[in-house]
C-alpha cells in the first residue's frame, strides 16, 4: 500500500455515471489501494457492496453541488447515505450564506451534517467552493467548519469556476492548523499537482486520475 496511493479518493460524481463504471471504479480503487471512492449518493450501496473486504471506503457527497439545499434535507441525506455504507461524506457549503457574511448559518448547516454523522464513525469533509470565495472568506468559513466539529475541510466540488489551488490549500492549513484534515479537489491530474497541493498542507486529494497519476510518480 503506497503512501501516495492512501491520499486519493478515487471519485466519480458526473451525473452521466452508470453501474458498470462504478463497478470499474470501485476495482480501479483496490487495485490501486486508493483511500477511498467518492460517488454520488445513488450509487453508494452498489459501491458498498463491490468494496466489501477490501481496505477501500466509500465516500460520497451531500448537498451536491450547489450546497443550496436546507439543513434538513443534508441531515436526512447524511443519514441516508450512512444507512446505505458511507464511511465518509463531503458536504456542500450554503456558499450563498457565506457570501452574505451569514456565518452562523454557515455553521449551523455544517453542524447538522457532524450531528447526522455522530453516531457512525464517519468522517465528514466540508466542501468550501473556494474559488467563490476571497481569501478571507476561505478562512473564515474554514474556522465555521472547526468548530460545528468536522474532520476536514475541502476546497472544490470540481462542478465551479476551477477546482483546487495552492493558494487555497495553503490557507485552510494555516487556517485548520496541523490536527484537520485538508482535502484538495478538482484539477489534480499529475504527480506533480499531487505534490504541490501536498507541500501545500493537503492530508488528501480527490482525483478522478488517481491511476495516471500513480503511474506517472512511479516513472
Amino acid at each position: 500500500m503506497s503512501q501516495t496511493s492512501q491520499l486519493i479518493d478515487h471519485t466519480l460524481l458526473a451525473p452521466t455515471a452508470t453501474a458498470g463504471q462504478i463497478d470499474t471504479l470501485v476495482q480501479e480503487a483496490v487495485d490501486h489501494q486508493f483511500k477511498t471512492v467518492c460517488v454520488n449518493p445513488t450509487w453508494v450501496s452498489r459501491a458498498h457492496r463491490a468494496a466489501e473486504g477490501t481496505p477501500v471506503g466509500i465516500c460520497t457527497v451531500i448537498g451536491f453541488p450547489l450546497g443550496a439545499s436546507t439543513t434538513a434535507v443534508k441531515a436526512f441525506e447524511t443519514t441516508d447515505a450512512i444507512a446505505n455504507g458511507a464511511d465518509e461524506v463531503d458536504m456542500v457549503i450554503n456558499v450563498g450564506w457565506a457570501l452574505a457574511g451569514a456565518w452562523d448559518d454557515v455553521e449551523a448547516d455544517i453542524r447538522a451534517v457532524v450531528e447526522a454523522a455522530a453516531e457512525s464513525p464517519v468522517l465528514v469533509k466540508v466542501i468550501l467552493e473556494t474559488c467563490l470565495l476571497t481569501a478571507e472568506q476561505t478562512a473564515e468559513a474554514s474556522r465555521r467548519a472547526v468548530a460545528a466539529g468536522a474532520d476536514f475541510v475541502k476546497t472544490s466540488t470540481g462542478f465551479s469556476k476551477h477546482g483546487a489551488t495552492v493558494e487555497a490549500v495553503r490557507i485552510m492549513r494555516e487556517t485548520v492548523g496541523p490536527d484537520l484534515g485538508v482535502k484538495a479537489s478538482g484539477g489534480v491530474r499529475t504527480p506533480e499537482d499531487l505534490a504541490a497541493m501536498v507541500d501545500a498542507g493537503a492530508s488528501r486529494v480527490g482525483a478522478s486520475a488517481g491511476a495516471a497519476i500513480l503511474a506517472g510518480s512511479a516513472q
